[in-house]
């Protein structure tokens, strides 16, 4: 059996290793590509974003100035902020400006980032050009003379006033060619209309007039009527008695005619290189045969330290545990001295400790079983002889069937019931069948009940037995009141039984926080302080000759703690050997059971010790 248990053993902790190994190897190339690939779009990411924002703000500048004159400034700064390398060049690739210094230039690649273009623009860099590629920047002839700007601008922030005084939003926008315009989100009415705000100035009324030329040459040229141009660029035929062309030749001719006018107004194309301001490292690693090599290795090597390791740790794990199991199956078979050695202070050598723990406690049980059982037949054995030795003389007609006799006879027949009774009292609690019926108890009534039940023992006795209670009371506790009695008459037994004569025995109760503490004190021999910690143990007496003349059955004050902490209290004593002892109940007080506790219970009893 302990083999199986080895092999199994080891084998499970070699397939759980394996597989962790596996796992953690899978876990680990696909976070690492996972991370790696994360890693690379969001390098991307930042190059398109850097790219983009480069060509905005070149086509910015292509945008608004006839020529590249000056913009190396503007391309060293685009450099500092992303960290690119960025160069313009002209269509033939002649260089205009380079942020690199002129020791660390490298050669350019074949093929260019991007063309920046004002009249081209490409969509997917910039966000600044039409429907006809053109930059919205780009103004040319278009754009307003200072003047002009000036006395519009009065005129807008006017209009913004005045629609700002009656509630409205409003905010003056200025446009590309310097035309400002005002934006009122959700309102659409007149009201504050400034009309010269709204009518073209000379400088736009001579940029669209020779718009119109061109687009009308342009039209003559290929077969198409004249058109009249708005502001806003949307035209109209120019005569009712000639239909021009098509609206897609109309829009041809207008790009091209836009083109024509804005050409000399912005820079010429140029082309635009970004690179890193190093030459990026190729990548160590890629996925051909020798690398896939190189992997199946490494994993074939984790996996055999896996496997060498695990079967170490398994045998070093099996010993102990073997060890174990077989002093186990020796408890079995009835070795109650069967140990393990301990060998370590790691988790199997914390269970050695607890299973030669467990296996001392059980020999302390089987000792105590077996001196049990020899109490009990030595308490049951002496009331037995003597009914059996009286009646037997009363069979042999030696001494008479008379009341003396019976009555003897049912004082050793009530000695049996006492013994049999604390028997299952203690069997009850032991079980957890002992059942509580709480109510309300006054104290010092139930104390001077106890009191007078056991006053004719005291007196035969010649003991003094008083109840010291304050005259006010101490209130009540919530408690079995049959069973309270019993725990106080068994205290009470047990101190006028070791009392000689014309000693005391005084009772008293006093409240503590929320508990009544019941104190039983005695002016008899005392106890050891050997023996003070076995008073509560079943079946002890200090007299160990069981003297009845002094002992009881060794049983009252077993039931007294179980009956203390049925009620969720607790006792305990104290002696002074050759002076007396004190024991002292505590008992919490609690609130009232259900009605419905009571019929869960047998029948109470009193007992005594």
């Amino acid at each position: 059996m302990s083999r199986r248990f080895h092999s199994s053993l080891v084998v499970r902790l070699l397939a759980l290793s394996v597989l962790v190994s596996v796992c953690s190897i899978a876990a680990t190339a696909w976070l690492a590509v996972r991370t790696t690939t994360r890693a690379i779009r969001q390098e991307q990411g930042q190059a398109i974003s850097d790219d983009a924002r480069i060509y905005e703000a070149l086509l910015g500048r292509a945008a608004t100035h006839a020529g590249w004159e000056g913009v190396r400034p503007l391309v060293d700064r685009l450099a500092r902020e992303t960290g690119h390398r960025v160069v313009l060049t002209t269509q033939d690739r002649r260089p205009i400006a380079d942020s690199a210094d002129a020791g660390h230039r490298t050669p350019l690649p074949d093929r260019a980032s991007a063309t920046v273009d004002p009249l081209a623009v490409d969509a997917a860099l910039a966000g600044s050009g039409g429907g006809d590629r053109i930059d919205s920047r780009a103004a040319g002839p278009f754009r307003l003379t200072q003047a002009e700007r000036t006395r519009l601008t009065a005129l807008a922030q006017r209009q913004v006033t005045c629609l700002r005084d009656i509630g409205i939003d409003a905010t003056a926008v200025t446009e590309p060619g310097g035309r400002p315009r005002v934006t009122t989100p959700g309102y659409s009415g007149t009201r504050c209309a400034e009309d010269a705000l709204d009518r073209p100035t000379r400088t736009e009324s001579r940029a669209l007039a020779r718009l119109g030329a061109l687009v009308d040459a342009c039209l003559s040229r290929r077969g198409g009527g004249p058109v009249r141009l708005a502001p806003d660029l949307t035209w109209t035929p120019a005569s009712r008695s000639r239909e021009p062309a098509d609206e897609g030749l109309v829009a041809s001719c207008l790009d091209s005619a836009r083109r024509e006018q804005l050409a000399p107004y912005v820079a010429p194309a140029a082309l635009l290189f970004i690179g890193s301001p190093e030459n990026a490292a190729a990548s160590p690693f890629d996925l051909s045969a020798p690398n896939r090599l190189r992997m199946a290795g490494v994993v074939a090597g984790v996996l055999l330290l896996t496997v060498v390791v695990t079967v170490g740790l398994g045998l070093q794990l099996v010993r102990p545990l073997r060890a174990l199991t077989a002093a186990a199956q020796r408890v079995k078979a009835g070795d109650v001295a069967a140990r393990v050695q301990v060998t370590g202070k790691d988790e199997i050598g914390r269970l050695a400790e607890v299973f030669n723990e467990m296996s001392q406690e059980r020999a302390n049980l089987e000792r105590q079983r077996t001196e049990m059982v020899g109490d009990i037949a030595h308490e049951l054995r002496t009331p037995l002889s003597n009914i059996r030795g009286w009646l037997e003389a009363a069979d042999d007609g030696v001494v008479p069937a008379d009341r003396a006799l019976v009555g003897s006879l049912l004082e050793e027949a009530l000695l049996l019931q006492h013994i049999v009774d604390d028997l299952q009292d203690l069997a009850a609690s032991d079980a957890g069948a002992l059942r509580l019926h709480k109510v309300p108890c006054e104290v010092g009534e139930l104390l001077r009940q106890v009191a007078t039940a056991h006053g004719g023992r005291a007196d035969h006795a010649g003991v003094a037995l008083s109840v010291d209670v304050a005259a006010d009371g101490i209130g009540s506790v919530v408690a079995d009141p049959v069973r309270l009695r019993q725990a106080v008459a068994n205290l009470v037994s047990n101190a006028v039984r070791h009392t000689p004569s014309g000693g005391t025995v005084t009772v008293t109760a006093r409240p503590e926080d929320d508990a009544v503490l019941i104190a039983v004190a005695d002016t008899g021999g005392g106890i050891r302080p050997e023996d003070l910690p076995r008073v509560f143990d079943r079946f002890w007496r200090a007299e160990k000759s069981r003297n009845r003349g002094t002992g009881g059955s060794g049983l009252g004050l077993a039931i007294v703690r179980n009956l203390a902490h049925a009620h969720g209290g607790s006792v305990t004593a104290e002696s002074t050997y050759g002076e007396g002892s004190l024991f002292t109940l505590r008992l919490p007080r609690g609130e009232p059971e259900r009605e419905l506790a009571s019929t869960r219970r047998g029948s109470p009893r009193a007992g005594g010790a």
